[in-house]
């Protein structure tokens, strides 16, 4: 069960509310591999996508979970759009609101930007990514992986290592981690992590090896050339070098760790190739979970848009 509308941050979201998605998503991944029957529970509701960023995975696998639900599903090309003639975001959403449009989901550049739409229509908004804020859905598919290959949160050593500080992932996965029971420890150069973020509830340390020992689960992340300003490290043979997670460095893990990854993944940098294609990754999977969390999201917005 949600109790809001709309779907704009872990932050908000209360442990049972993660749980209810985490155990839907459980019921979906089947129909996501083939194994189980499409569903109509979205049958005659319109979604679209509203990316004024690039994605693959997070547009497509709501894109998928829309249509295996059995909703119409549309994107609005932002570059095709009313957006270039200097339309403001509030009056896109208004204009789409007075088309039916139920359920919008939006990818911005700017903190807050789903927040905003947010306020303006009667639609369910869901954050698909804004600024260097937070990346709810991610952390949900995160989540569930975490709680499909550990069977539960409470003591679970979590690593999370690479650009932090340009990272709406990292946010979102440390709200859930550690609402959930879990200790995160982060780690990275000094120019993308900071002691401040300790007030999250976690560590934060620059030593590779000590976060990474007796981690339960590594995850890396990507490093963000494009939301940095330049010169928080020489250069990516360097990063990769000093930060770059490797086989030498992963064995420092419990003996059943996994690797995870949002994606895409910067092959060589952050993570070195023999991990990537090894049986201690789970990023692919990553994929395939995150569209039947995307399914159980938009199958209880629905249930609570119903109630109303």
């Amino acid at each position: 069960m949600l109790h809001k509308k709309d779907l704009l941050g872990i932050r908000d979201l209360e442990v049972s509310e993660m749980m209810s998605i985490i155990e839907l998503a459980k019921d979906m991944k089947p129909i996501v591999l083939g194994s189980g029957s499409r569903l109509d529970l979205l049958k005659n509701k319109s979604i679209i996508t509203l990316f004024y960023e690039n994605s693959t995975r997070t547009r497509l696998a709501f894109t998928m979970a829309g249509m295996y639900l059995g909703a119409n599903v549309v994107d609005l090309g932002i570059a095709t759009s009313s957006v270039q003639k200097g339309e403001t975001l509030a009056d896109t959403g208004i204009t789409l609101d007075r088309m039916g449009i139920e359920y919008m989901i939006i990818r911005h550049s700017m903190s807050g930007a789903a927040h905003l739409l947010a306020k303006n229509v009667n639609a369910s908004v869901i954050n698909a990514g804004d600024g260097a804020n937070e990346h709810p859905t991610q952390a949900l598919l995160d989540l569930y992986t975490i709680y499909e290959k550990k069977g539960s949160f409470k003591g679970l050593h979590v690593t999370i290592v690479g650009d932090i500080a340009h990272s709406r992932v990292a946010r979102s996965d440390i709200f859930g981690l550690v609402k959930l029971g879990a200790h995160v420890t982060l780690a990275g150069p000094g120019t993308l992590t900071a002691k401040s973020m300790e007030m999250l509830g976690c560590e934060v340390t620059t030593d590779m090896k000590a976060a990474v020992k007796n981690a339960d689960v590594v995850m890396a992340l990507r490093i963000q050339l494009e939301r940095q300003k330049g010169g928080l490290f020489p250069n990516t043979r360097e990063y990769s070098q000093l930060y770059g997670l490797n086989e030498e460095t992963f064995a420092y893990a419990s003996k059943d760790a996994i690797l995870m990854h949002p994606a895409p993944v910067n092959r060589g940098v952050e993570l070195m190739p023999e991990l990537i294609d090894s049986c201690v990754s789970v990023i692919d999977e990553q994929v395939t979970n995150g569209v039947a969390v995307r399914m159980a999201i938009l199958s209880l917005l629905s249930e609570r848009r119903t109630r109303i």
